[in-house]
């Protein structure tokens, strides 16, 4: 188990690159970055109290601020529904695929080769008998449960 936890680990890392010193790196740009933008955020406030009053300052700088927030959070909107339609159309076009893919097809050839092509015709001819009997002994639960919900009302 600790092998395949390894292997995922790698490549994870080898896809993102991730590792200590890149967080350590981060963590001083991210604190560099917040002190820029907290010096820059003051000279920006001076500078509008010099030309104005500190009201008129705070309220053009917190407008900003709102305007920027509105606008960052409708691209997060937009993206996140990008994602997630490209992520729908990435799972429909992997499950009717999948079945075509040249490796299942090698493994159930070998599968075939090695269990006999008989005992899977049989092995699948159970399958779909025990589905039809689920189906049918399910289903029928469902329908008298519908029914009765109908009778009552």
């Amino acid at each position: 188990m600790s092998d395949w936890l390894r292997h995922i680990a790698l490549h994870a890392k080898a896809r993102t690159g991730f590792g200590p010193q890149l967080v350590v790196w981060s963590l001083i740009a991210v604190v560099s970055l917040a002190l820029g933008l907290a010096f820059l955020c003051i000279a920006a406030f001076v500078w509008l109290a010099r030309r104005t009053d500190a009201v008129t300052a705070g309220l053009l700088l917190a407008g900003g601020f709102l305007v920027i927030a509105i606008i960052a959070a409708l691209a997060c909107w937009i993206a996140r529904r990008r994602n997630s339609e490209r992520a729908r159309r990435e799972l429909a076009a992997r499950s009717t695929a999948s079945w075509l893919d040249p490796k299942f097809l090698a493994a159930g050839i070998e599968i075939g080769r090695t269990l006999g092509w008989r005992r899977i015709a049989t092995l699948a001819a159970a399958a779909v008998l025990a589905a039809g009997l689920g189906k049918e002994w399910f289903g029928s639960a469902e329908k008298k449960s519908a029914d009765g919900d109908t009778d009552v009302e």
